[in-house]
Order: structure tokens, then sequence, then C-alpha cells
């Protein structure tokens, strides 16, 4: 079976009615007309800091909450995931892994060394029966010359369940531009570093120069990935802090690694945070949508 091996049983949503009186008593509409008023006071209290006079205009002509997913195909009883981040972090590859697949196959998303995607791309889980997952491929914020809060409005970011925020190299400005608009609507968001082996092994070739040549290639991993980890977790935690928003746990993780351990297959001796980030995003969604 290829696709996400853990199951999230999701209650569908109640329709949008087009009577007023319907659309109050509608527990998901309700929830987004929340959600954007809770964005107009954020992008508010920014404009009256001086800081994104045009993410207020933004957010002013947007469109509807329902206009909005009928235009990105939201399907109620689904789980919908946008994975953003900048151009070139590794968002469509890792769409591809967790949805069992790999560049090339059939109804894969397009991989590249830069941004391939100038529009948020729709990709189902090809089980989606087992995995009712909807994952959305979202342009990097660098790419198209938008304000932060203008581009999460105008990308629809409003409107899913969970955002997955990917990052390489650098942790951006973007990037908690994109939380703190998800901590005002309540939207669960989880960060990703992407292309892990790569960072772990330049570490080791750094490191390799400073150790015993008789020192074991084990240990050597062993220690490459920790100080990776914490040396990726600081930064993190740091720009967050600067940014007023509360610590979150950093998942590493690598492409081959995720696709194998979808795939039930042997995922060698390199897992990092693969199993950890399926489980966690998948259960804790699973369980808001269940209304606990």
């Amino acid at each position: 079976m290829t696709g996400i091996a853990v199951v999230a049983s999701a209650i569908s949503a109640a329709g949008v009615s087009t009577d007023e009186r319907a659309l109050r008593r509608n527990p998901a509409m309700r929830e987004a007309e929340e959600r954007i008023r809770n964005l107009e006071a954020l992008l508010e209290r920014e404009r009256r800091e001086n800081v994104g006079r045009a993410m207020l205009a933004g957010i002013r002509g947007a469109q509807s909450v329902s206009q909005t997913k009928r235009r990105l195909g939201y399907v109620d009883g689904l789980v919908h995931f946008a994975v953003v981040g900048s151009a070139g972090s590794g968002k469509s590859s890792l769409i591809n892994s967790i949805r069992g697949l790999q560049a090339g196959d059939p109804g894969a998303a397009d991989v590249g060394t830069s941004e391939t995607t100038m529009e948020v791309t729709r990709y189902e889980d090809p089980d989606l029966k087992a995995n009712p997952y909807v994952w959305y491929d979202v342009p990097g914020v660098g790419t198209l010359n938008q304000p932060e809060a203008h581009y999460f409005v105008g990308q629809g970011l409003f409107i899913f369940d969970c955002i997955i925020v990917v990052f390489d190299i650098r942790f951006t400005a973007a990037d908690i531009a994109i939380l703190k608009c998800c901590k005002y609507l309540k939207i669960p968001t989880y960060i990703v570093r992407s292309k892990a082996l790569m960072h772990i092994q330049n570490t080791i070739a750094d490191t390799a120069r400073e150790g015993s040549p008789n020192e074991n290639e084990a240990k050597r991993w062993q220690a490459a990935r920790e100080a990776f980890e914490r040396e990726t977790q600081a930064n993190v935690n740091a720009n967050l802090k600067a940014a007023g928003l509360e610590e979150q746990h950093v998942y590493i993780v690598e492409r081959a690694t995720m696709l194998h351990l979808v795939r039930g297959e042997d995922p060698g001796e390199f897992l990092l945070d693969e199993a950890n980030l399926m489980r966690t995003v998948l259960e804790e969604t699973r369980r808001r949508r269940d209304g606990h």
C-alpha cells in the first residue's frame, strides 16, 4: 500500500449554506469567520505599529471563505495540509515522499533546484480512502513579491487544517510571518528542516579533521546529528522568541528516508524525525477534526 501508514478518521464539516441564519449555526463557517476576525485584528495592530499596511489592504479584498475553498478544491471530510516555505526549500520533494512517490512518478509534484511551483497545487494521497489527506504545494513567498500577510491571504492559507513550514538553510522572516498569522487564526503549524543528510554529512566532514583518525564512524554520525539538531533547534527558537512566538520543535527530515518509511520499507540507519513528524501531524490533526 502506498501513502501514509497512519490513518486519521476525520469528521465531515457541515456544508456552506446560502441562508444567513444557517451560516450562523454552521460550526465550520463560524470557525472560518473567527479566523478572519483574528487575522484582521492582527493586521490592524501591525498597521497601528506602522508595519504591514499593504497586508491590511489584502485582507479587505480577499475572497470569501467558501469561494476560496471552492477555488482550492477543499473537500469536507478530508484533511488539508498547506506546505509552505522559501523557493527551493524542498516543499515539493517532501510532499512527494509523504505520498509515497518520488520525482517522475505519475502524479508526483515537479521538483527542481529553484521554485517550480508558481501557483497553489493540490495533491491527493494516492490511497485517499485509507489516507484522507490532501497536500498543497504553495509557491515560495519570496517568488511572488508580496508582503507576507498579503501573501497569506492571497494564497488562501486561512482555510487549511494544518500548515507545515519547510526550510533548508535559513529560517526566514517570511517563515516567521506565516507562523504569526497561523497563531492568530489558531491553525496548527509544524516546522520542518529538509535535506537533513546533506547537512549532517557536511558537519561530519567539517569535524573529521578535528577527530581521531581511528574514531568510530557511527560515533561521528551520532555526534554530527546531535550537533546539527541542537544548532537547528537553537536557531529557530531564538528567531521565534525574538518575534514573540512560543518555541516549537523542529522536525529534521530527509526525503529518501521519508519515502522508505511511508512505503513500509526499511528506512535504513539514518532515520531522523520522519516517523515522529508523521505521527504527530496526523494524530493531532485527527484529534482536531474529531473535535477533541
